[in-house]
């Protein structure tokens, strides 16, 4: 088992009971001393299984003049695979942050060697009309010189101790796939799932939620896509990287 290890800070946050979310984008949540406040929910999904109203959640206090919202949603307590209570990480725009702290701890160099630099949202595939979430440039030491490219994906949906990406028909998700394949040989593919939770051991594609994804994901995997997905564990003030998880080419039908 890998040793844990901290890669993001995360400040204090504040924990409450979530009464409702809706509109996508809100969430209702009562704090302690009672009062019920609005905070904004950073995830477009359908939440699988991570969504559960009259449960603990933590949030992020963040009043600016810039926000609408002082409050945002951060992380869900929910039933862990061994039935013991897990906290999750919800907010889909902490994943390619998490990811890219990961990388510049070294966490990683097993499976992607030493690293000379890291960019953000670097256009690329066809015409240019789409960002890579990081593109990884090896360092001098590393013995494949190719650029890697890296497409994160946070992923909160289990079954068991199972990670399943993605929890519904996703054509971005697809598109990204195609886009990655496109990529090889000349380039190195890596498909990173952000295993938002500590409770999971294993990934595979969510075929029962996206059918069309699955046969994408093996279609790419037999061209050289590399998937690392990452598990990392949720505490109030940091998150740490616990290891890469194996990878199932196909959804189990059951366990």
């Amino acid at each position: 088992m890998t040793a844990a290890v901290a890669v993001l800070e995360l400040g204090a946050l504040v924990e409450g009971v979530l009464r409702r979310r809706y509109k996508r984008f809100l969430a209702d949540v009562e704090l302690a001393d009672g009062r019920l406040v609005t905070a904004h929910c950073p995830n477009t999904g359908p939440m699988t299984g991570v969504l559960l109203p009259g449960g603990r959640v933590r949030l992020r206090h963040d009043p600016s003049p810039s926000r609408k919202l002082a409050w945002t949603w951060e992380q869900a307590e929910v039933p862990g695979a061994d039935g013991r209570p897990v906290w999750v990480g919800v907010n889909t725009a902490l994943a390619n942050r998490l990811v890219r702290a990961t990388i510049a701890a070294g966490c990683l160099e097993p499976w992607l060697g030493p690293i000379g630099s890291i960019r953000a949202e670097v256009p690329y595939g066809k015409g240019h009309r789409s960002r890579i979430d990081l593109l990884l440039t090896p360092a001098a030491s590393a013995p494949d010189q190719r650029p890697i490219y890296v497409e994160v994906k946070n992923t909160t949906w289990t079954r068991g101790d199972l990670a399943l990406f993605p929890d519904t028909v996703t054509e971005r998700g697809q598109k990204h796939l195609l886009e990655l394949t496109a990529l090889l040989p000349e380039s190195r593919a890596v498909l990173l799932p952000c295993l938002s939770r500590a409770d999971v051991t294993r990934f595979a594609p969510g075929d029962s939620a996206d059918p069309r994804y699955g046969e994408l994901f093996r279609a790419a995997l037999k061209a050289g896509m590399e998937v690392l997905p990452s598990i990392y564990a949720f505490a109030d003030d940091s998150v740490r990287w616990q290891g890469v998880a194996p990878v199932e080419p196909r959804e189990p039908t059951s366990g």
